[in-house]
């Protein structure tokens, strides 16, 4: 069966060749045909003091055919059928797409490898499946997505972080050994997001050959970027399952999570882009066509003291700054009056409401808001009625004292009464009240996650899906926002279920730059809940004016996070502005194309959206400038041949230590070239540090 097989999508070629066992020879650059000599050129050569025999870097590398790295695959049968080496028995083709189907009759074992190469947007999807069709139970210890990269790679950009710090970025040198993550937190985790990036040396924003990396998984995972030592390099990527976690009984199946990937030859900006239009096309489905709310969420402002007069003057004040979706965030349940009780016990607390929750509803309606309320689900207190009458809910080994979380215990969804319980009350709220949107939290790590005793974070993780899936099939009306301590459970899987994120708990302006932008390189600002905070943050104490707080919200989902209460008038004024801001340019912030620019001071951010007729442009400076001028700025995505009009919409106070004299354009409607504006580029004035220019760029007619 030695041939080649060519998938293409608009940009990019994934080209296989086939023989015993499929290998990918190129995923990149549109190939526009195959050689017939093409199978003969990538001929290997065979070295010295090796394997008498050419060994391929397949769909699903085998340790039993001489693969000494990482292999695809790993498991057995009490020990034997430990190295399969399989035969490729067909060869399913579509319209972009293929599987493979391999097997390896001596283990008893099939093998399923699916490529799905999307034309539109070039984003690869791969997903394996194995079924035993031996005899006996075959323990699979690991099934996961391999795929080769080319010689040139030799850089990684990684990503890792911890809660209130999400999304941060590391390079890694690519020439020799490698790269795990393991993530072992029972959610797609603070830690570790299920992404990396591996490209040619120095690759930036705008430039390099770039191959980026998704796994679409809200569980266990592993990632792994192998260097061989014959030069050859691949990335691994796929769930991580714990001791005894897939047993497959005779005839029985396991799949593993879909592997996103994508190339660009134009950096960073390339794999956003192609990222961003498959998760519009293809991930995301919001209930509604209308434009993205914005909200406020009553948690920084009255935690867990809820009085529902207070909450309508809330209401009333939001309302009055532009606000369209009002959040009532924990606290609303019977017995809620501090973080270690009454998780589970999903009632209205009536001592708080003694009118039902109803007259708060119909208030915040009446000022042409939708309501929306906090849920954790998943969780229950050990001082709940809940765990009382449930002890046996709680995921976990018998016979061991299990550490709490946030004072509070993560509950089976695989038991199905626990399941039942679970959907009953939420369906039971969302058909009781005209509730529009849920915000639903997920505050702590899997520790002895076991269902009956046996590992189960996979099963726990499909038990989720099933429960979110459940409660949109019965109200498709309402949006669910992923919110795990702000950025512990982001992912394509999980927001195929749900319609936005909370980025992070952190609220600090100038933390939330680097989390935003680690964020964007995967997903697209309408899923990006940014909201602005107080003056002083709740969770680092650092205190940003207004022009800080208000420009990183514009260009995601905004929101505000406060008690509009208790702000003096000008502070509200100025949350107005940036709401109305937002509102002006949401259908661009939340449609057009997502790019970040190459700054020439690595302490400032240059990011944007653009469409073909217009962009906003944001120029952040995180800290104390580089040089005592500023670079000009060069933008690489105008039209050389159009004019632009240029103006700033949003320019900060600046202290006028830095800089004693503002270059005279500003304040004022220029035009300039698209050769002009990429070529030699717009003079900015200094900016103090913390703080952030948005400019707006329109082509004239």
């Amino acid at each position: 069966m030695a041939k080649l097989l060519h998938l293409q999508s608009k940009n990019l070629s994934l080209v296989f060749k086939i023989g015993r066992i499929p290998e990918i020879i190129h995923w990149g650059n549109k190939v526009a045909t195959i050689d017939e000599d093409l199978f003969l050129a990538t001929e290997r050569p065979i070295s010295q003091a090796r394997l008498d025999v050419d060994v391929p870097l397949s769909v699903c590398p085998e340790l039993g055919a001489g693969h000494f790295n990482s292999p695809g695959l790993e498991g057995h049968r009490q020990g034997a059928d430990f190295a399969p080496v399989f035969q490729l028995e067909s060869v399913i083709e579509g319209q972009g797409n293929v599987t493979f189907g391999l097997v390896d009759s001596v283990a008893g074992l099939q093998l399923d490898v699916n490529f799905i190469l999307d034309f539109e947007s070039d984003v690869l999807q791969q997903k394996l499946s194995i079924k035993n069709i031996g005899s006996q139970p075959y323990q699979l210890d690991k099934l996961t997505n391999t795929m080769p990269l080319p010689y040139h790679a030799k850089e990684l950009m990684t990503f890792h972080g911890r809660w209130c710090q999400e999304f941060q970025t590391q390079r890694i040198g690519f020439e020799h050994g490698g790269f795990v993550q393991e993530n072992r937190r029972g959610r797609t985790s603070h830690e570790n997001f299920p992404g990396l990036f591996v490209g040619s040396q120095g690759f930036s924003e705008q430039s390099g050959q770039v191959w980026g990396f998704h796994l679409g998984w809200s569980g266990n995972h592993r990632l792994r970027a192998d260097v061989r030592s014959d030069g050859r390099r691949f990335v691994q990527a796929g769930e991580l399952l714990l001791s005894g976690e897939a047993s497959l009984k005779p005839q029985d199946s396991y799949s593993s999570p879909t592997l996103y990937s994508t190339f660009s030859a134009e950096g960073l900006n390339g794999i956003s882009a192609r990222f961003h239009q498959f998760v519009r096309e293809h991930i995301i489905r919001f209930p509604k066509l209308a434009q993205r709310p914005v909200h406020l969420n009553t948690w920084e402002g009255i935690y867990f003291d809820h009085n529902p007069d207070y909450i309508m003057q809330m209401a009333t004040e939001a309302a009055k700054m532009g606000v369209e979706r009002f959040i009532i965030d924990d606290g609303w349940f019977i017995g809620r009056d501090g973080e270690r009780t009454a998780l589970g016990d999903w009632y209205l607390d009536e001592k708080k409401y003694p009118n039902g929750l109803e007259p708060v509803i119909e208030h915040v309606n009446q000022q042409g808001m939708e309501f929306g309320l906090w849920v954790e689900p998943e969780m229950v207190s050990q001082e709940s009625i809940l765990y009382r009458e449930h002890p046996e809910w709680v995921l976990g080994v018998n016979g061991y004292e299990q550490p709490s979380g946030r004072w509070q215990y993560v509950l089976d969804l695989q038991n199905p009464d626990c399941f039942a319980y679970l959907f009953n009350r939420l369906n039971d709220l969302l058909s009781q009240y005209k509730i529009g949107y849920l915000k639903w939290d997920m505050n702590r790590e899997l520790v002895q996650p076991a269902h009956l005793d046996k590992a189960a974070v996979n099963g726990q993780t499909h038990a989720l899906y099933c429960l979110l899936d459940a409660l949109r099939e019965q109200h498709p009306d309402v949006e669910i926002e992923s919110c795990s301590s702000g950025g512990g459970r982001i992912d394509f899987e999980i927001l195929k279920r749900t319609h936005r994120f909370w980025a992070s708990d952190c609220n600090d302006a100038l933390e939330r730059q680097t989390i935003q932008r680690g964020m964007s390189y995967f997903f697209p600002p309408e899923v990006m809940g940014a909201h602005i905070g107080p003056a002083e943050c709740h969770s680092t104490k650092r205190k940003h004016g207004i022009n800080m707080r208000g420009v990183t919200a514009l260009q995601g989902h905004m929101g505000v996070e406060l008690d509009p209460v208790k702000e003096s008038a000008e502070e509200k004024q100025a949350f107005a502005k940036y709401i109305e801001l937002h509102k002006t340019h949401r259908d661009l912030i939340h449609s057009g194309r997502n790019f970040r620019l190459d700054a020439a001071d690595e302490r400032q951010f240059i990011y944007g959206v653009e469409d073909d007729q217009e962009m906003l442009v944001t120029i952040c400076q995180l800290a104390m400038p580089s040089h005592a001028l500023p670079a000009p700025l060069r933008i690489s995505c105008v039209d050389p041949k159009a004019s632009y009009s240029v103006r700033i919409v949003e320019m900060p106070n600046t202290s006028f230590q830095l800089m004693k004299h503002r270059p005279e354009w500003i304040g004022k409607t220029i035009r300039l070239s698209g050769d002009n504006l990429r070529e030699i580029g717009l003079t900015l004035p200094i900016l103090d540090p913390e703080s952030a220019l948005v400019l707006h760029i329109t082509k004239n007619l």
